[in-house]
């Protein structure tokens, strides 16, 4: 199941910034990588979350492990999480979540400053394979053209 689940959001978020990043921005592209890919990856997230917390499904615990306890936010409980094949597909999919809606936030943005499509490219791509590396860079660089528009297009949009 795991695999299965790992391969399906894998596919989900490529294609989703795919679409981001090549595709005119369009509502109709726009909206499909926020319902599906932003909220279907949500839905398989919160899905997952709950089978694996309430022991609904076998959490493939590393043998010979105590199996994980859902209160335990130490480093040493998510470290037990993240070395079963649920919690890392899970915590993968969080991160495929946050980074694809910063990176539909990032290029709505840009083109609301009016950067081009190969200025925004480098900052997608940034995004989509180190997340907060991608969206730190993203707002030193907006913040000179942000300061030079009007206060109306100045403020961050969400």
């Amino acid at each position: 199941m795991w695999q299965a689940m790992f391969s399906f959001t894998n596919a989900v978020v490529l294609i989703a910034w795919l679409i981001l990043a090549f595709l005119p921005r369009k509502p109709l592209a726009t909206t499909a990588v926020l319902y599906l890919g932003v909220a279907l990856l949500c839905l398989c997230y919160t899905v997952m979350f709950v089978l694996l917390l309430s022991g609904s499904v076998d959490p493939g615990q590393v043998p010979g492990s105590a199996p994980y306890v859902a209160s335990d936010y130490s480093i040493a409980g998510l470290r037990k999480l993240f070395m079963s094949d649920g919690g890392l597909v899970i915590g993968w999919t969080h991160y495929l979540a946050f980074d694809l809606f910063t990176g539909l936030w990032i290029a709505r943005d840009a083109d609301n400053k009016e950067f081009s499509r190969a200025a925004q490219l480098p900052f997608l791509f940034a995004t989509f394979m180190a997340g907060p590396l991608g969206l730190f860079t993203w707002l030193i660089v907006r913040e000179r053209r942000a300061r030079a528009m009007n206060p109306a297009q100045n403020r961050i949009r969400l």
